[in-house]
């Protein structure tokens, strides 16, 4: 008994370190490993029907699947990313030269307002006007800059960025031609119920599959009304706002807004009402109809979290994951609500079970 405890445990101990070992081994692709994982889950069930089509031309079909995955997400998001860094460069570039002064616009908002408002702002210690301007000019330049030096660390890293979007698409054949025999190997490997390991599982992709399709499409409906209305008003680099606003998209309730509202304000109080009016009637009654129409629809429908939940998984997890965050968050939110309805199910069950054997 001794031995064969010792031995467990030596095994246990071997099985936690060279598990971290192979972490550590991938972490330099983590993303790309991860968005192999996750396109394979979301594309599973279309893969599942075209080799249902091609029968045992199991390396046939997993090609048609990665061709589609291709043409359906990453040739777009390419065109998307090479539109932004452009845009990025081109504000840049105007704002370095002063034809765009957000300092400017600002000053001229402030100018609009009436004294009672330049009172509460002395008030308040935000009367160093010349201060905030320079705030807010300098923001504007490090954003762009940051956005315009893109396409030179692009082009830099070129060869980093193809091995991982080689390893990406590598990986994501083998999980999309295997992944039926992975995910039986993985159910069986963890200690659990059957149908414990069933219903986390379930939620595992559920979650993956409703926060990526629904947030991605919120953020592009978003992003696409927004840049299509700012472009109707003739506001500079629509492409790179709708970018942003989808970007932003990606936290409930207060994504988009935090772009087309402050233009809004601006178009508001320099006279330009019928704008003003118009951006703000867009914004909050299609642009935000699609977030309080959708999002509950395709994300916390299938995921049963609460919004604030979503909210705050997030946001949460954007600020330690990066984008990435915006799947990692409300993923790690909705199993541990998962375990702890296991656990609490279970702890009723065995107190049911106790009261009945007492009573017999």
């Amino acid at each position: 008994m001794n031995g064969s405890s010792l031995y467990y445990r030596f095994f246990i101990l071997l099985l936690i370190l060279v598990s971290i070992a192979f972490g550590w081994v991938l972490w330099p692709f983590y993303g790309a490993v991860f968005w192999g994982a996750i396109l394979a889950i979301i594309f599973a069930p279309v893969h599942r029907r075209i080799a249902a089509k091609l029968g045992k031309r199991r390396n046939l079909a997993a090609l048609t699947s990665l061709l589609l995955v291709l043409l359906v997400v990453i040739v777009p998001v390419t065109f998307i990313t090479g539109s932004l860094v452009q845009e990025g460069a081109n504000l840049y570039q105007r704002v370095k030269s002063g034809n765009l002064n957000f300092g400017a616009y600002f000053q001229q908002v402030l100018d609009a307002l009436p004294a009672s408002v330049h009172s509460l702002l002395t008030r308040f210690g935000m009367a160093d006007i010349t201060s905030l301007q320079d705030k807010l000019t300098a923001g504007a330049m490090q954003g762009s800059q940051y956005l315009a030096t893109q396409a030179f660390n692009i082009g830099q890293d070129t060869f980093q960025f193809l091995i991982s979007f080689g390893i990406m698409l590598y990986l994501l054949f083998f999980l999309l031609r295997d992944g039926s025999v992975l995910s039986a190997r993985l159910r069986a490997a963890i200690p659990l119920d059957d149908s414990h390991k069933m219903h986390l599982l379930r939620k595992f992709t559920t979650v993956i599959r409703a926060t990526v399709k629904g947030n991605v499409a919120v953020a592009a409906m978003q992003g696409a009304l927004g840049g299509v209305i700012f472009y109707i008003l003739g506001i500079q680099g629509p492409v790179l706002w709708a970018v942003v606003m989808a970007f932003l998209s990606l936290l409930p309730a207060i994504g988009a807004g935090l772009i087309w509202a402050p233009v809004a304000v601006y178009f508001l109080v320099t006279g330009a009402i019928w704008q003003g009016v118009t951006l703000i009637l867009f914004g909050v009654l299609v642009i935000g109809m699609v977030d309080n129409v959708l999002r509950p629809l395709l994300v916390g429908k299938d995921t049963k979290l609460p919004d604030y939940v979503v909210l705050i998984s997030t946001l949460g997890g954007m600020a330690l994951f990066g984008l990435n965050g915006f799947v990692i968050g409300p993923l790690i939110a909705a199993l541990f609500i998962a375990c702890w309805d296991l656990f609490a199910s279970d702890l009723v069950d065995a107190e049911s079970a106790d009261g009945a054997s007492n009573r017999h």
